[in-house]
């Protein structure tokens, strides 16, 4: 099975492994806050994928939200998010997927989200044209910021933070409209899929970054970083659009 293949694979089993569980009743419990959750199903379709790593992909690095950390020989790492979007998944709103990406060094070469919801599991990469359940998407016909819906996030334990804050404002008058779903990946597929023209937000783990990341660029996105007043912003969207939201978060 080819690295596509098995991450498509993956990310399906450990979506339906985590709504199983969900469906049996889950042991929900606090991270950094009440909205920053962790069940007992994000920490088995964790395992779920680490076990069939280590079994299929022996020689590569993984790194994952629930703690692990092994290092590779391979110079490769696949990078795991069993549950992306915990707190819609615990109170059983739709928009929570499981996500999945593989860095060479430090390049993503290819990520796969699977949204249970929908069955839908989208599969892609720089030079992997992204799939939706195996149908190739559509380049993104690029826009200006003021054309695009974005979406986005502000924890409101970072409203007084005014380094996060100001960017983030200055960034929110640029786009037509936004949005906020509460999962990363999933809001990139939406970009990915053209519902919307953008993604950003600040602090991002690299497994809520690099596998919506992965999509964006399959389907001819544009994803890049900058650093603003100690804090580093990753967007990611249509490249134009994203131009737009660099320049009014460095406040250009």
């Amino acid at each position: 099975m080819d690295d596509a293949a098995l991450a498509a694979h993956l990310v399906t089993e450990a979506a339906a492994l985590a709504a199983r569980m969900r469906d049996e009743g889950l042991d929900v419990s606090r991270k950094t806050s009440v909205s920053d959750l962790v069940t007992d199903a994000d920490k088995a379709a964790e395992a779920f994928v680490v076990e069939t790593l280590q079994r299929e992909r022996p020689d590569d690095g993984l790194l994952g939200e629930e703690g692990t950390a092994e290092e590779g020989r391979s110079g490769r790492r696949w990078v795991i998010d069993p549950v992306d979007g915990t707190y819609n998944f615990a109170h059983r709103l739709h928009h929570w997927c499981s996500a999945l990406a593989l860095q060479d060094g430090e390049d993503v070469v290819l990520g796969a989200v699977a949204h249970h919801a929908d069955q839908r599991v989208l599969v892609g990469g720089p030079d992997l044209p992204t799939t939706s359940n195996g149908e190739v998407l559509p380049r993104l016909e690029d826009r200006e910021l003021g054309q695009v819906g974005a979406a986005t996030y502000l924890h409101p334990g970072w409203v007084g933070e005014d380094a996060v804050r100001t960017p983030w404002l200055r960034a929110a008058t640029g786009p037509a409209t936004l949005r906020t779903f509460g999962s990363g990946s999933m809001e990139m597929v939406d970009v990915a899929l053209g519902r919307l023209g953008l993604w950003y937000q600040h602090s991002t783990p690299a497994w809520d970054w690099l596998p919506g990341c992965a999509l964006l660029l399959g389907v001819g996105g544009s994803a890049t970083s900058v650093e603003v007043d100690g804090y580093r912003w990753y967007v990611a969207g249509r490249p134009s659009a994203v131009g737009g939201a660099v320049d009014l978060l460095a406040g250009s």
